[in-house]
C-alpha cells in the first residue's frame, strides 16, 4: 500500500509505503545498513527484483569497468555487441534458444513491445483485424496508462474514462476471483473464462492472450491449478491466438525454475516478458522474447519492428546484464529439473503455522505472499522492521478491494544464515503482532 507524500517535506513526487522511509549507508548481499549503524535483511529483493542481492561484486566489477570505457552507443549506428551477448545469453537461460529478443528499459516497456509484437505477426499472417488483447481480471503488466487500463491491478486501474475503451476480459482460477466458477476448488477447466472471452471478443478480432504463469504482486502469489496454463495454450492454439507469458516478476528463478511456465509441461508461450532478474536492481534492463517462427512472420512481411526506445540497448545494460546472468548460473538458476526455493518454502510454512493474524499463505520457489487478517498490515510491517526485517506490502485485491498481506521473496543467493534470521523474525512478528490483536 501506498500513501500520498505529506506536502513540504520535498520537492519529490513519490508514493510511500505505510510506514517512514529509513535512511540509508549502504547495502551489500541480502542486507541494507541504516545511517544509524541498525541492519535490515532485505526479505523482499526490494520489490521483488534485488535477486542476486545488493552490490554483488560481479556486477559491481563489470560496471566499473564498462563505465570507463563506454555507457551509451546507440544500436542503430554502433555494433552492439553487448545486447547480441545478452541477447544469446538470455535465450539460453530461458531455454529458448532460438528466440528472438528485444531489449527495452522496463517490465512496462517490454509489455508494450510485447503487444505491439503480438499485433504485428498477426498483421504480417494477413491477419489485419486482430488486435484485442485478453488480460486476467487479477494481474499487473506495467505502469503506462495502457498496460494498467488492461490489468487486473484493482486500486491502480485507471479512470473509466481514461481507459482507452479497454478492460480486463477474464477471470483467473483463483480462490475468490473466479466468480461464478461452478467447480468446489478451480481446476486446469478453469481455462474455459479463456475461451469464453475469446468467443466473446471475436476470435478474428484476438490477437493474444496476455497473463502471469504465476499470480506477482496483485494478489501475493497465486499458483494456477495443474494443467491451467496448457489448457489455456491450447485454447489459444484452436483459435489461432498467440499467447504472451508475463514473467517480469517471475523469471529467472523466482519461482524455482527458470520461467513460471516451467512448472507446466506444454505451456510454452509464444512472447515472453522479462525484467526484474534481468537488471536486478543494478541498471533498468527488460526483455520481450520472441518466438523464431513468429519473427520469421514479421521479417519476410517486410513491416517495421516497434520502437524501442532511446535507453533500450546500452553498453551498460548489456554489461549488467551478462554479468547478472553469469552469477545466477552460478547459482545453478538455470537448471529446470529440480525446483530451488525449498528452504525459503519451510520457513515460510514454519513461521506462518498457528499465527492468529495470519489467514492464508500461498507462493513457490522464492516467491510467497502471506495473506494478513483486515486491519494487522501497518502493526506487522512496524514490527517486522523493528526486529530488523524488511518486506513487500500487497493490497486490494479481492473484488470488493479488500485485502492486505506482505510478500517473502529473498534474494536467491540468501545463505542459510540469511533465511534463518528471516524465518526467525518472521515467526516473531507474526506472533507480536497476534498477541496485539488478542
Amino acid at each position: 500500500m501506498t500513501v500520498p507524500q505529506a506536502a513540504g517535506t520535498s520537492q519529490l513526487l513519490a508514493a510511500r509505503l505505510q510506514i517512514p522511509p529509513i535512511p540509508y549507508s549502504h547495502a551489500a548481499g541480502s542486507w541494507v545498513y541504516a545511517s544509524d549503524g541498525k541492519r535490515y535483511l532485505d526479505g523482499a529483493s526490494g520489490i521483488v527484483n534485488v535477486n542476486i542481492g545488493h552490490a554483488h561484486p560481479v556486477v559491481v566489477d563489470a560496471l566499473r569497468e564498462q563505465v570507463g570505457i563506454c555507457t551509451y552507443a546507440s544500436p542503430g549506428t554502433f555494433a552492439p555487441t553487448q545486447m547480441q551477448q545478452l541477447a544469446a545469453a538470455t535465450a539460453r537461460a530461458v531455454h529458448r534458444p532460438d528466440d528472438q529478443v528485444m531489449f527495452t528499459p522496463t517490465g512496462t516497456h517490454a509489455t508494450e513491445a510485447a503487444i505491439a509484437l503480438a499485433r504485428l505477426v498477426q498483421r504480417a499472417r494477413g491477419e489485419e483485424g486482430r488486435h484485442k488483447i485478453l488480460t486476467s481480471s487479477l494481474g499487473y503488466h506495467g505502469n503506462s496508462a495502457f498496460v494498467l487500463a488492461l490489468s487486473g491491478h484493482r486500486s491502480r486501474r485507471p479512470h473509466p474514462d481514461d481507459s482507452f475503451g479497454v478492460a480486463p476480459a477474464f477471470d483467473p482460477p483463483y480462490p475468490g476471483q473466479h466468480l461464478g466458477c461452478p467447480l468446489p476448488v478451480c481446476q486446469a477447466e478453469c481455462a474455459r473464462s479463456v475461451r469464453d472471452a475469446i468467443v466473446e471478443a471475436g476470435p478474428e478480432t484476438v490477437a493474444a492472450v496476455l497473463l502471469e504463469p504465476v499470480n506477482g504482486t496483485t494478489g501475493g502469489g497465486y499458483v494456477p491449478p495443474a494443467g491451467y496454463l496448457r489448457a489455456v495454450r491450447e485454447i489459444c492454439d484452436e483459435y489461432g491466438v498467440l499467447f504472451i507469458q508475463d514473467e517480469v516478476l517471475t523469471g529467472l528463478g523466482r519461482t524455482g525454475l527458470p520461467l513460471a511456465s516451467h512448472h507446466t509441461p506444454g505451456a510454452d508461450a509464444d512472447i515472453v516478458t522479462l525484467s526484474k532478474g534481468l537488471g536486478a536492481g543494478y541498471v533498468p534492463l527488460a526483455a520481450t522474447m520472441l518466438a523464431p517462427r513468429l519473427a520469421e512472420d514479421i521479417m519476410s512481411s517486410g513491416k517495421w519492428l516497434p520502437l524501442m526506445g532511446t535507453m533500450s540497448a546500452t553498453p551498460l545494460q548489456g554489461t549488467a546484464g551478462l554479468a547478472v546472468l553469469s552469477v545466477l548460473e552460478d547459482l545453478g538458476v538455470f537448471d529446470r529439473d529440480v525446483v530451488k526455493g525449498e528452504a525459503v518454502g519451510k520457513l515460510v510454512t514454519e513461521a506462518v503455522r498457528g499465527q492468529a493474524v495470519v489467514k492464508n499463505v500461498r507462493g513457490l520457489g522464492y516467491f510467497y505472499g502471506i495473506e494478513l487478517t483486515p486491519g494487522t498490515l501497518g502493526d506487522v510491517m512496524r514490527i517486522t522492521r523493528s526486529h530488523g526485517l524488511l518486506l513487500y506490502p500487497f493490497v486490494n485485491w479481492h473484488p470488493d478491494r479488500t485485502g492486505e498481506g506482505l510478500l517473502i521473496a529473498p534474494p536467491l543467493n540468501s545463505t542459510d544464515t540469511d533465511l534463518d534470521f528471516l524465518g526467525e523474525t518472521l515467526r516473531t512478528s507474526l506472533a507480536q503482532a497476534g498477541e496485539r490483536v488478542n
